[in-house]
C-alpha cells in the first residue's frame, strides 16, 4: 500500500483487551480496535487505559487501526483539553 493512503489520527486508550489489542476511541467519539506495531513490541513500549495514543488506519477499513506511537504526557494533555471544548 502506498505511504499516501494511510491515515493518522490520535485518540485515547479506553480498555486492553488480550493479545496486543486495545479498545479506542477517537477524537470524533466512534470506538475503534487498535494493535500494536512491531516496533513497539520490540522496544517493549506499554499502553495502558487512558493513554493517549497515534494511529494509522487504512482506508479500506476505517473500524481498525495499528498504534504506532504512545504520546507523551504533556501531548495527551494538550490533546485532552482540545477534546474538552
Amino acid at each position: 500500500m502506498p505511504q499516501g493512503e494511510i491515515i493518522e489520527i490520535e485518540g485515547e486508550v479506553i480498555e486492553a483487551l488480550p493479545n496486543a489489542l486495545f479498545k479506542i476511541r477517537l477524537k470524533s467519539g466512534q470506538e475503534i480496535l487498535g494493535h500494536l506495531s512491531g516496533k513497539m513490541r520490540i522496544n517493549y513500549i506499554k499502553v495502558v487505559a487512558g493513554d493517549w495514543v497515534k494511529l494509522e488506519m487504512t482506508p479500506y477499513d476505517l473500524t481498525k487501526g495499528r498504534i504506532v506511537k504512545r504520546l507523551n504526557h504533556n501531548e495527551s494533555k494538550s490533546l485532552g483539553q482540545k477534546n474538552m471544548q
